[in-house]
């Protein structure tokens, strides 16, 4: 099984060093640091991790939630992010971000690893969720193309709805074009054609 791919980020060098050594000592593998938000952001674009380590309050124009929001809507990675602080507008703050997981400093070893793999979970969670979603929306597409293709042909050929239906489909299977393919040359046909 390949090792979970970690970038760091902390405006703090000595932490960045110790959860470096802590993470490698736990199994993981660490590909990257950054010292501020957007060197974070940067880094993993760049390097594509597994998971972000971040740190909320960082020097700089933005802070580590800023930054998780970016990683979140980019798709990058998932974020856990670390904080010393536990007040509820930051926690609001990191919810609405997108952020997968977060962690009180100080910490344990026996906290950290269980929360970088909820965050792995959750973040491989969404990403099925997300493709679900992207299925669908496909399906329904071709749906509609069909829907239409097969208009097109019962009014142009005087076919009932299921020979419309029935052409389309055989059509598909002879050229082992998809069903959306031939609805979409049908339609193209029609705007050619008038």
């Amino acid at each position: 099984m390949a090792q979970t791919r970690i970038i760091i980020v902390d405006d703090d060098s000595l932490i960045r060093m110790d959860l470096r050594d802590l993470l490698q000592r736990m199994g993981y593998l660490v590909v990257g640091e950054a010292g501020d938000a957007q060197s974070g952001i940067n880094t993993a674009r760049s390097v594509r991790p597994d998971l972000v380590i971040m740190d909320v309050r960082m020097a700089g124009d933005k802070d580590g939630i800023d930054a998780a929001a970016t990683l979140t809507a980019e798709r990058l990675a998932p974020v856990l992010l670390l904080t010393a602080f536990s007040d509820m507008e930051l926690v609001q703050r990191a919810t609405e971000a997108g952020v997968g997981g977060y962690l009180l400093k100080p910490f344990s070893e026996g906290e950290l690893r269980p929360a970088i793999e909820v965050t792995l979970a959750r973040f491989r969670e969404f990403q099925e969720l997300a493709r679900e979603a992207q299925d669908l929306r496909d399906q329904l597409d071709t749906r509609k193309l069909v829907e239409r293709a097969k208009g097109v042909l019962m009014n142009q050929l005087h076919l009932s709805e299921e020979e419309a239906f029935s052409r389309i489909q055989k059509a598909s299977m002879n050229t082992r074009k998809p069903m959306k393919a031939i609805a979409e040359a049908i339609l193209l046909s029609k705007q050619i054609s008038s």
